[in-house]
This record gives structure tokens, C-alpha cells and sequence, in this order.
């Protein structure tokens, strides 16, 4: 009996980590949500201006402004570039969490599988003792019934 508490302490603990796995996925599944809304603001921004800066026929924009103007979004561009890692890195690690979370929720089906069928095991050996124990009342009473009580001779 002592393995099966064991084993109920096991299922506690792998319980207790597959609701810690649980919590970095969502933990790392919100890092990302938010990485890639910053992606998409700054790529928003990006066809804002340059929708703003379209030449128009009858524009006429000095050379420095212009110099500016593309140098500004090709820091923008850059930014874009850094933030579409960013959210790249964490792609990964809710990838690693969800691995995690996988592995802890098979850990714990199988720890639960065995404690059921520890459970099922002693049951039977109980019903088994039990049935012993009846049969071996029954056959007392039995000879008892065939020799008389005990002590008792003819």
C-alpha cells in the first residue's frame, strides 16, 4: 500500500507541474500575442508614412526631406526587421512550452494509468483474501457438520 501513496504523490507532483508548464505556455503564448502586435503596429505606421510621403504629380519636396524621409524608413525597416525576430523567438519558446506541456500531461496520464491499475490490483487481492477467507469458513463448517463440533467424539 505504501507504493500506491507513493504513487498518488507522484501523480500530486506531476499534477502540480503540468499546471506550471500550462501557465509559461499561456504566459509565453501572451509574449508573443504582444510581440507581434507590436510587429503589426510598427509595420501599420510604416505603410501610414509612406502612404503620406506618395508623390504626387504637382509635389515638389527638397532633396534634404526626401534624404530624411528614406533614411527614417530605413530605420523603420530596421525596426520591422528586429521585432519580426523578436516574434520569431517567441514562435520558439511557445513551441518549447507547448513540447512541455505535452510531455508533463503524458507523464501525468501515465502515472494516473498506473495508480488505476495498482488500485485494480489490490482490489483483486482483497477479493481474493476475502473469498479465501469464506472458503475456509465454509469448509469448517462443513466438517464441522460431517464430524460433529470439536472435541466431540463418537
Amino acid at each position: 500500500m505504501s507504493t500506491l501513496n507513493a504513487l498518488t504523490v507522484a501523480v500530486e507532483v506531476a499534477s502540480r507541474k503540468r499546471d506550471e508548464a500550462r501557465r509559461l505556455l499561456q504566459d509565453a503564448q501572451g509574449a508573443q500575442q504582444a510581440a507581434q502586435d507590436q510587429l503589426n503596429q510598427l509595420q501599420g505606421y510604416a505603410r501610414e508614412t509612406e502612404g503620406r510621403w506618395g508623390m504626387r504629380a504637382d509635389a515638389a519636396v527638397q532633396p534634404e526631406v526626401m534624404f530624411h524621409h528614406y533614411q527614417f524608413m530605413d530605420r523603420l525597416g530596421h525596426a520591422v526587421g528586429l521585432q519580426t525576430g523578436v516574434v520569431s523567438d517567441h514562435a520558439s519558446r511557445v513551441q518549447d512550452a507547448t513540447r512541455t506541456l505535452l510531455e508533463a500531461e503524458l507523464r501525468l496520464a501515465s502515472l494516473r494509468k498506473v495508480v488505476e491499475k495498482r488500485q485494480h490490483d489490490h482490489e483483486r487481492q482483497q477479493m481474493r483474501r476475502e473469498q479465501k477467507q469464506t472458503d475456509e469458513r465454509a469448509s469448517i463448517q462443513v466438517r464441522n457438520a460431517i464430524n460433529g463440533p470439536p472435541g466431540q467424539e463418537y
